[in-house]
């Protein structure tokens, strides 16, 4: 298979279907990309896109007390649980299995993007993401990547900008 042909194979993943029509009927510009390799985590992401990485919004799906909460954070910081907790009035905050992440997104750990998912989750996005004119976010398989805005952010998953770090 040559490389055209895998990658058009990725543009029609379920996974990435989904969430380009979210962004479609959203208004979106952005189009994903599939790279090359996977990148499921911000440093890969950034050095694939040769970007700063605090310019990657990490998709992180955090069980707090029993129900989903996706947090997209920058890849240059560190989710403190506590803050979170104390944020949404959850009495624990905690990382999310693998299983409960692909049950709420449908999508993989690596490649969960911030909409594209069966239901909305309740969203909190990391204001240090406002200082990038463009941020980068996984679009459903741990190969594809969309750019964005902190606004655009916002407004696609209705999410609540919070200091998260």
């Amino acid at each position: 298979m040559t490389q055209h042909d895998s990658s058009t194979m990725e543009t029609q993943h379920p996974n990435v279907v989904a969430v380009q029509e979210a962004l479609r009927a959203a208004g979106v510009a952005g189009q994903i990309r599939i790279l090359p390799e996977a990148v499921p985590t911000a440093a890969a992401a950034a050095a694939a896109l040769g970007v700063e990485v605090g310019q990657i919004a990490n998709s992180l799906v955090f069980d707090a007390d029993g129900s989903p909460l996706l947090v997209l954070t920058s890849g240059a910081h560190r989710v403190n649980t506590a803050k979170v907790a104390a944020l949404i009035g959850a009495t624990t905050v905690r990382r999310a299995s693998p299983e409960f992440v692909r049950s709420h997104t449908g999508q993989p750990i690596g490649g969960v993007a911030p909409v594209g998912h069966p239901a909305p989750l309740p969203t909190l996005v990391d204001q240090a993401l406002a200082q990038y004119d463009v941020i980068w976010a996984a679009a459903g398989i741990p190969r594809s990547i969309f750019p964005t805005t902190f606004e655009e952010l916002v407004r696609l998953t209705k999410g609540t900008p919070a200091e998260v770090a």
